[in-house]
């Protein structure tokens, strides 16, 4: 017998289908971006997807509050004064008044609906917080990026401006700023003017924190290899700035972004405690905690209430942050 001219075992062989046949009949491997490298590492930190659902949950609140409000629970400005007692006037019944009706109790005095304040108290707190934080990021990135790229005089000016907000007394400043402003004010009125203010203070008081790491980060990219190639090649300064530094600064603005989130959350609960924020009937977590020290002896469910509201939203922002953290820069992780 004579010896088959080739090998057939190599035509049977099976082909690893991770690795392809090198022409085109198995799956080819596939380069990933770094943003979905950073999604995978995010979808295993369960805790910071937990924050992350909690986080859009109370934006979804935030935005349907009527329609939510229309469904399980009453007008927030309605009294329901034959559910207090005349008395003490506390709301009548356990737990400050829950029932079917008032899924979280009613206020006492009045008998408002806590559930509907609450609901409508989410709008106040997560407005402020994000255009706060949207104003101080664009702010602080803005003059960090130019100090940090373009240096010498104007990174002086800009770390000396810096230095004396960070030191300057932002709370103090905010109360004194929104107790003098007119209630009528860039077509605004009322409560638009203070939310208006307030969004305005604690963001221009927050863009140093911000500046100063995107400055950090700016003096240490603009050194980088490919910042030096596209000088080499002509670019212009605008187009480092915005195609060169810029996209690789999204990853600690992002980070500190959602961390910044909850600190204003807590900013505007503190003005509105201090009888500075938003005024009545506007719902505010603040105020509703301000209005309860007169009762949380007899009544602790309406100081438990909004107290707990606080408390999950900030603690679900400051998860999810850690985790996105956690997600764009693995050499930090915990």
């Amino acid at each position: 017998m004579t010896a088959p001219l080739h090998d057939t075992s190599a035509e049977t062989a099976p082909v690893d289908p991770a690795l392809g046949d090198g022409a085109g009949g198995g799956k080819s491997i596939e380069g990933r971006s770094l943003g979905r490298i950073a999604w995978n590492r995010l979808k295993r930190d369960k805790v910071a997807l937990t924050g992350g659902c909690v986080v859009l949950l109370l934006i979804v609140v935030a935005v349907f509050a009527p329609l939510i409000v229309s469904v399980l629970g009453h007008p927030p400005d309605k009294h329901h004064e034959e559910l207090i007692d005349p008395l003490f006037q506390t709301p009548k019944g356990a737990l400050g008044g829950i029932s079917g009706d008032h899924l979280l109790g009613v206020e006492p005095g009045n008998g408002r609906d806590l559930f509907s304040r609450i609901v409508y108290g989410a709008r106040v707190s997560l407005l402020v917080g994000f255009l706060s934080a949207m104003v101080a990021v664009v702010v602080g990135t803005v003059l960090g990026a130019l100090a940090g790229y373009f240096g010498g005089w104007l990174d002086a000016a800009i770390s000396r401006v810096m230095d004396m907000l960070l030191a300057f007394p932002q709370l103090l400043f905010i109360i004194s700023l929104i107790s003098v402003v007119p209630n009528s004010m860039f077509g605004l009125t009322g409560t638009g003017v203070r939310l208006t203010v307030m969004i305005l203070v604690i963001g221009f008081f927050g863009w140093p924190y911000i500046g100063r790491i995107v400055r950090g980060q700016t003096l240490s990219l603009r050194e980088r290899e490919y910042v030096e190639a596209a000088r080499s090649l002509g670019a212009g300064r605008r187009y480092i700035l915005f195609k060169e530094l810029l996209p690789n600064l999204i990853a600690p603005i992002t980070v500190y972004t959602t961390l910044m989130i909850p600190t204003n959350i807590l900013t505007e609960a503190a003005l509105s405690f201090l009888g500075v924020g938003v005024k009545p009937p506007t719902a505010s977590w603040g105020q509703m905690l301000s209005q309860a020290t007169r009762y949380y002896e007899a009544d602790p469910m309406f100081m438990v209430v909004p107290g707990v509201a606080i408390f999950i939203t900030v603690l679900s922002f400051n998860l999810f942050g850690d985790g996105v953290r956690d997600a764009l820069d693995p050499k930090g992780s915990r």
